[in-house]
């Protein structure tokens, strides 16, 4: 029987990878592979016995890398995978990164006239889904940053975003008006690597999925 061949993991830079660091390293994953301070996006380790390739990715690149098969497994945000469609496996859920995907506006937030509620977001696939749960006829606006400056400059009415305190949308005179879902980091599979890696891949997922000691 030969060595096991070699899985490719996509990591998102950032501060999930900080989060994910402390798991790596239980799991046997030496820390300079996930060293920030290295500029280096590829780079070799071995985790819960399983050869790996590490790619340093942007978080919204993860699930792309892996559904294109560049990518055996990822690791990005729940609401990542929800907003790209992706067709991929979703088999571990690390409870890391936990924030809240919410609707936010300006006390009173109602569109004026006639008109769909206009909808500032970086997540117009989610945010159309939810208000359509509801029978809101919505018009989402894609903006990729600084969204909560959005109602109140008249580009929305009001906003779908992620917030972990809710201190920027108070600063901003916003108010959470609901929540759209909860979010914590996931493993992401290759549907074809699920298939014939099933067993290294479930060794490292469900490494990287338990809490440190």
């Amino acid at each position: 029987m030969g060595a096991p061949r070699t899985l490719t993991l996509g990591l998102p830079k950032g501060r999930l990878l900080a989060a994910l660091a402390p798991r790596w390293v239980a799991a046997g994953g030496a820390p300079e592979a996930l060293d920030t301070s290295d500029r280096r996006l590829l780079r070799e380790a071995v985790v819960a016995g399983v050869p790996v390739r590490v790619l340093l990715l942007k978080p919204d690149d993860v699930p792309t890398y892996v559904e294109h098969g560049a990518a055996d497994a990822g690791v990005c945000g729940r609401d990542v995978v929800l907003e790209r469609g992706c067709e991929l496996f979703v088999p571990w859920d690390l409870g890391l990164g936990r924030c809240r995907m919410v609707v936010a506006g300006p006390e009173g937030a109602t569109p004026s006239g006639s008109r769909p509620l206009r909808v500032a977001t970086k997540y117009p696939r989610i945010a159309a889904a939810h208000f359509a749960a509801k029978g809101v006829a919505v018009e989402c606006i894609y903006v990729q940053g600084s969204v909560e400056t959005a109602p109140g400059v008249g580009l929305s009415d009001v906003i779908v975003d992620l917030v972990e305190t809710g201190e920027t949308l108070r600063q901003n005179a916003l108010r959470e008006l609901e929540t759209v879902l909860v979010t914590t980091a996931v493993v992401v599979v290759n549907r074809a690597a699920m298939k014939l890696q099933r067993g290294a891949l479930g060794a490292l997922g469900r490494c990287l999925a338990a809490p440190e000691p």
